[in-house]
């Protein structure tokens, strides 16, 4: 059976110090996993960048590619972008595309490709009228969004329980739509 090609992207929230086990997980589905952090994400994981490029056998990436670079990664089968934060849920759905990671679920919109998107936002963002309108924007492109019953629920403003991110939830939807494609 041929490897299937998921691209996991996550923005700067607790849950993604969990990075490397999470691609752990996935190569274990059967994933060829290839990361993508926004800026401030790849800060973050900073001193793990070089150990998830041993354990992926690809680049993490951040910045886009200059014009006319060869892509070093394999094509998607699926892309899971998990923690997702209120910053780059709202890029994504209003397509401003100042980052790598958006831009690449910006297009994957119009490219087909398969997407899975787990916020990771407090109560107090969940609150502001513009999310909910984001995750209707991405659900109605096609973007399966995990939140509300059966996905992430939010959490009071610095009541965050990073341990307890449903990982798990990321991972079957990304299975399950992969395997809806092939």
């Amino acid at each position: 059976m041929t490897s299937r090609v998921l691209y996991l992207f996550g923005s700067a929230a607790p849950p993604l110090h969990d990075f490397a086990a999470v691609v752990e997980a996935a190569q274990d589905r059967g994933f060829t996993v290839c990361v993508g952090l926004t800026p401030t994400a790849a800060e973050w994981l900073s001193p793990q960048i070089a150990e998830l490029e041993k354990q992926t056998g690809y680049p993490v990436r951040s910045q886009y590619k200059k014009p006319g670079t060869a892509d070093v990664w394999p094509k998607a089968d699926v892309i899971a972008f998990a923690p997702a934060t209120a910053n780059s849920l709202n890029s994504w759905a209003l397509c401003l595309t100042h980052t790598f990671v958006v831009g690449v679920v910006a297009e994957g919109i119009g490219k087909g490709i398969p997407m899975v998107a787990m916020p990771c936002v407090n109560a107090a963002y969940a609150a502001h009228p513009q999310l909910p309108r984001s995750i209707e924007t991405l659900r109605g492109a096609g973007v399966q969004v995990l939140y509300g019953d059966g996905g992430f629920v939010p959490n009071a403003p610095g009541q965050g329980r990073p341990s307890e991110y449903p990982w798990e939830l990321v991972l079957d939807a990304a299975e399950h739509a992969a395997g809806a494609r092939t």
